[in-house]
């Protein structure tokens, strides 16, 4: 299960001492936030990405992309999407936004 970040403290902590990882179009930024048990994620796709129909196309398809990662560890992660992401399949969509969180929270030294 995935929460939301609500908090301004949290986009904090992730914008001060987050650390990043790209690959592809996505970028994911994570930091380990409080004790909470599970991983909470956000979203930004900015307006170079499209309009607002093509925006909220892309979170979907990135809120879908998390839900199937495997296992991530708490704390809080930031999911950015660049303009090549609304071009990609879902699988390579998938696959980038795996690799970015694996690597960000530090479990994959790629």
């Amino acid at each position: 299960m995935v929460w939301r970040i609500g908090d301004r403290a949290t986009f904090e902590l992730l914008r001060r001492s987050g650390r990043r990882a790209r690959r592809g179009p996505v970028t994911v930024t994570f930091a380990q936030a409080g004790s909470a048990p599970e991983p909470r994620v956000a979203y930004a796709v900015g307006r170079k990405v499209g309009n607002a129909v093509l925006r909220n196309r892309v979170r979907r398809r990135l809120r879908a992309a998390v839900a199937q990662t495997a296992e991530l560890p708490p704390g809080a992660y930031l999911v950015a999407a660049g303009p090549a992401a609304a071009r990609q399949s879902f699988e390579e969509l998938r696959r980038d936004v795996a690799r970015a969180m694996t690597a960000a929270s530090g479990r994959d030294p790629a």
